[in-house]
């Protein structure tokens, strides 16, 4: 999965221009599962490039990374998973044993003084996540930026009071009015562009798409 998203990070960037987009403002983002492997891609793409090894897209490319209620650091996060009814056999089968624990945690990698230089190229690193997510807790996110944070890297941490795992990308757009995560990125990626932040300023409110109580009863009956 870590390839399948480097490949497709690297058409992006690669291409992007052939489809209108602009590639000077490519960013990243990923949430839950999606987050953990987008900041894999991301930190595995800065080591090679911090190692002189050949590749077909770059760290400098990406402007930002923006991680939702990921995960980051398996090893603190087997038990949990274990007790939220992801046994251990099962997730030591889907990661083909626990030698593979440090190679997908972004934040083991990010301390090991080997991978100082890379820490150097990652793009700024903004995650988000909720202080109620059972299914991977806030600290994790906390960590991570800590970790990043002493190693030089531009990171920050945005928490939201009282969100479960889903609440951000999935309820909140759905209740209409103002969405917190939404501004929050749209505000980043139109940082000095002077006309979409005066349209962002005079958008109209959101419409509720989904009766509040369908909503409650959705965050009862979800697994996440």
């Amino acid at each position: 999965m870590v390839k399948d998203v480097s490949q497709g990070v690297s058409f992006v960037c690669n291409l992007i221009d052939r489809f209108g987009g602009d590639p000077n403002r490519i960013y990243l983002m990923g949430q839950s599962a999606g987050a953990h492997i987008s900041a894999c891609v991301l930190l595995e793409q800065a080591i090679k490039e911090s190692r002189g090894e050949s590749t077909t897209w770059s760290v400098s490319q990406i402007k930002a990374y923006f991680g939702l209620s990921g995960g980051y650091n398996l090893f603190n996060l087997v038990d949990h998973f274990h007790n939220r009814g992801l046994y251990r056999s099962i997730f030591l089968s889907i990661m083909e044993g626990e030698g593979s624990f440090e190679q997908f945690s972004p934040e083991v990698r990010i301390k090991d003084p080997r991978n100082r230089e890379a820490a150097s190229l990652l793009p700024p690193i903004k995650l988000f996540h909720g202080t109620s997510d059972y299914s991977i807790p806030s600290d994790a996110s906390i960590n991570i930026v800590e970790a990043l944070k002493g190693v030089g890297a531009e990171a920050e941490v945005i928490l939201y009071e009282g969100k479960s795992h889903t609440d951000l990308f999935l309820q909140d757009p759905l209740r209409g009015g103002k969405d917190d995560l939404f501004d929050h990125v749209v505000s980043v990626i139109h940082a000095g562009d002077e006309e979409a932040l005066a349209k962002d300023a005079s958008a109209p409110p959101r419409k509720r798409l989904v009766p509040e109580i369908l909503l409650r009863l959705a965050r009862h009956i979800s697994p996440f």
